[in-house]
């Protein structure tokens, strides 16, 4: 079908129905905001990453507002099938997806927009985006493993700033975000420690990440797990920790991490409980650590991270637990409340 007779999508829009804990989504059919404004790009989704946010959102529990009834999710893959007559830089069939924050364009943005928040997310066949708020994907993956960058992708990335050949880091979770960063970790000559709640996933995780053997903590089974941490870097403590737990893992974190090193905090998938931080301060002081907050990326961030992609032609597939078809998508977003997956979760679009 021609572009110019595209005028409708289907999506899923949040129903703010979340009875007896369950997500609830609405398949819709709606038009498209039609005619395209001069830099404006129409894109055919091919394949949609799910992320916890997304979970959170569909159950009523994400921590910042969102736009009523919007349409989940904040990763895409697709492909470029019209564009507005000023566009300079994208043509079509280039394969793209939108920035997950289209307000972050570089360290210097002053403001903010995450997709499926502020405003509309992705899930959908069809999708228009200014041209600034979109990037170029590599060209050598796959539509399942492309949909994973601009989010997972784009955070591991982000949270990894800084590291040197040969330095430790604690990757907590065996997530989409968590299962990137150890890539990418171990692409630039890194030690890695990682963390879960279950031995299973951990042993899944060492039989897809074999060589060099994982180093895994399963935190469940020790209160003060950062001492094994510490045990496994001689006392010294870790360089960086990937940190997604939240108030519930933060004070261990700092303990095993060595002084004057770095915590990304990427998420927040603990139980949150400020109480749990009464030791923050001291701590923070004593260690010299230096905790940062990592809100994804920026648009040049997710090019940086493309641009070493299509250098290393690093495979993606390998992340992705399983995929799902696009009308699956309740179900899909069920599954990764329920915590059952290891790795990312994709929908993909006929």
């Amino acid at each position: 079908m021609a572009s110019d007779q595209i005028t409708h999508r289907r999506a899923f829009r949040r129903t703010d129905d979340y009875t007896l804990g369950t997500p609830k989504v609405k398949l819709v059919h709606e038009a498209l905001p039609l005619p395209l404004s001069p830099t404006s790009v129409l894109i055919r989704v091919r394949a949609v990453s799910l992320n916890y946010r997304d979970a959170n959102i569909a159950h009523g529990g994400n921590p910042w507002p969102v736009i009523p009834n919007g349409i989940l999710c904040n990763d895409a893959a697709g492909e470029v099938i019209g564009v507005g007559e000023k566009v300079k830089n994208l043509a079509i069939g280039d394969r793209v997806a939108p920035i997950t924050d289209t307000e972050y364009i570089s360290e210097r943005s002053l403001r903010r927009s995450w997709l499926a928040a502020d405003q509309d997310g992705v899930l959908a066949d069809y999708l228009i985006f200014d041209e600034e708020k979109i990037c170029k994907l590599p060209t050598y993956l796959d539509w399942a493993s492309a949909a994973i960058i601009p989010c997972a992708g784009v955070t591991a990335w982000s949270s990894l700033k800084g590291m040197s050949i040969g330095q430790t880091v604690l990757i907590q979770g065996t997530g989409g975000v968590s299962s990137f960063a150890l890539k990418l970790a171990r692409a630039a000559g890194l030690r890695v420690i990682i963390t879960s709640s279950s031995d299973d996933k951990l042993e899944k995780m060492k039989k897809k990440f074999p060589n060099p053997p994982l180093l895994t903590i399963n935190y469940t089974k020790k209160q003060a797990w950062h001492e094994e941490v510490l045990e496994l870097t001689g006392g010294t403590g870790v360089d960086i920790v990937v940190e997604n737990g939240g108030t519930s893992s933060l004070i261990n974190s700092i303990k095993c991490t060595r002084r004057g090193g770095t915590i990304s905090q990427v998420g927040y998938l603990g139980k949150q409980d400020p109480s749990d931080l009464a030791d923050l301060v001291p701590l923070i002081i004593d260690r010299r650590v230096v905790l940062r907050g990592i809100n994804c990326g920026s648009k040049y961030d997710m090019e940086d991270l493309c641009a070493a992609l299509s250098a290393t032609k690093m495979p993606l597939n390998d992340i992705i637990d399983s995929t799902y078809p696009f009308e699956k998508a309740e179900e899909s977003i069920q599954h990764l409340w329920e915590g059952r997956q290891v790795g990312k979760l994709v929908l993909h679009i006929q």
